[in-house]
């Protein structure tokens, strides 16, 4: 639904960042190394995979397309979820 996004880094947390794109802050799960990396105030780019649950919107977001592409892989295995992915 959402495959990338392009905005400026708001808000940098352990394992998320808070992006604004087009005026919107979108909340977004990262891996650890990226969040670290990042930085208040730069433009980043990131390849995403919207989670839909019942209850939920979850975005996760990855620097390169491989490693999203394999978060998409994992989360087809039975008995994984994206935090585990």
């Amino acid at each position: 639904m959402i495959a990338t996004l392009n905005g400026k880094v708001l808000q940098c947390g352990e394992q998320e960042l808070v992006v604004a794109v087009g005026g919107v802050g979108l909340r977004v799960h990262v891996p650890a190394s990226l969040a670290q990396e990042s930085r208040t105030g730069e433009e980043i780019f990131l390849h995403t995979h919207l989670v839909v649950r019942e209850d939920s919107l979850t975005l996760y977001g990855f620097a390169h397309a491989a490693e999203c592409a394999l978060f998409q892989t994992l989360l087809g295995i039975n008995g994984v979820g994206p935090r585990l992915a």
